[in-house]
């Protein structure tokens, strides 16, 4: 039997991986596995029978590694575990700062109380959040990891749904380290990259 403390709350689709050789929870004592999310392990007393520590993420930013190396204690992470769902938030807020959505809802909010004179005040002011379309736009994807790929993809597949000419135009800036040596400021660097894509 392997017992593994969880610091955090790990999702159920990754916990029911677990076969009946393992019991875990946030109350195991001398745990061979830890796995944790964000909270920091740094002023943690490292227990004795501890193997490995698995990170639900990309960073170990909150794992004192080096202790860990010097205890041969093996660290994991899970870099793209959460990819797909940063991907579909970028997609998402990519529409709803272009179609200005938010704005939209709150000025619907507004509308409340205003019985029969809303069709007519929904029809004077709709125009008001039309917002650019992002038909024929340059997305800029600046490095190309996990995210940054599928972000990309996505776009690919967005371009192929209809005729190319209507789909974002995507932009891999991977070359970010060649505009990089164009400018000698972070600030000019900014500036450059605001200049060449819409989005």
């Amino acid at each position: 039997m392997y017992d593994i403390l969880t610091l955090n709350k790990i999702s159920k689709t990754g916990l029911e991986r677990f076969t009946d050789e393992y019991q875990y929870g946030d109350a195991v004592e001398n745990p061979q596995g830890i796995m944790v999310r964000s909270a920091s392990m740094h002023e943690m007393e490292m227990p004795q029978s501890l193997l490995a520590i698995a990170r639900a993420g990309a960073g170990v930013n909150n794992i004192p590694v080096d202790q860990c190396t010097e205890k041969g204690i093996v660290v994991f992470n899970t870099p793209g575990a959460n990819a797909n769902a940063v991907k579909e938030l970028v997609l998402a807020g990519l529409l709803i700062s272009s179609r200005k959505v938010t704005q939209g809802m709150a000025w619907a909010q507004g509308l409340k109380g205003q019985g029969d004179a809303v069709g007519k005040a929904v029809e004077k002011g709709k125009s008001a959040f039309v917002g650019p379309e992002i038909k024929g736009k340059k997305l800029g994807v600046i490095g190309l990891g996990a995210i940054g790929i599928l972000v990309a993809v996505l776009n690919q597949l967005l371009i192929r749904s209809g005729r190319e000419e209507q789909g974002l135009m995507v932009v891999l800036a991977g070359l970010v380290c060649v505009l990089m040596l164009m400018v000698r400021e972070i600030s000019d660097l900014f500036d450059l990259i605001k200049s060449l894509f819409d989005f």
